[in-house]
């Protein structure tokens, strides 16, 4: 059986990532935006920060994961996220900026 090399701690969360399904790359600077440098995330990390921060947002003003953490709506997210199994996905809102109008 092969094992699959590790991939550390997620960047914004600090727990654990486990290869598959719960792992997705993020450009900390958008590609829409001219960013180029990509790291590894948990999905539900990654999908809470497009979830709260337009790319605009990201790219002027969160796009470290140091910044990230200051934001309220990540800080409160990355307490509760703590508690839950690396390999947790759970839902979040449509990402900022692509909401449907009503």
């Amino acid at each position: 059986m092969r094992q699959e090399k590790p991939l550390g701690p997620c960047p914004l969360c600090g727990r654990d990532m486990v290869p598959g399904a719960s792992v997705d790359r993020h450009h900390w600077v958008p590609k829409s935006q001219g960013g180029t440098d990509m790291v590894f995330l948990h999905r539900i990390c990654h999908r809470k920060i497009h979830s709260v921060l337009t790319e605009k947002e990201i790219a002027r003003g969160y796009s470290t994961p140091e910044a990230l953490r200051t934001h309220p709506q990540i800080t409160a997210f990355l307490k509760w996220v703590a508690r839950r199994p690396p390999e947790f996905m759970g839902r979040h809102r449509s990402p900022a900026g692509k909401r449907k109008r009503r």
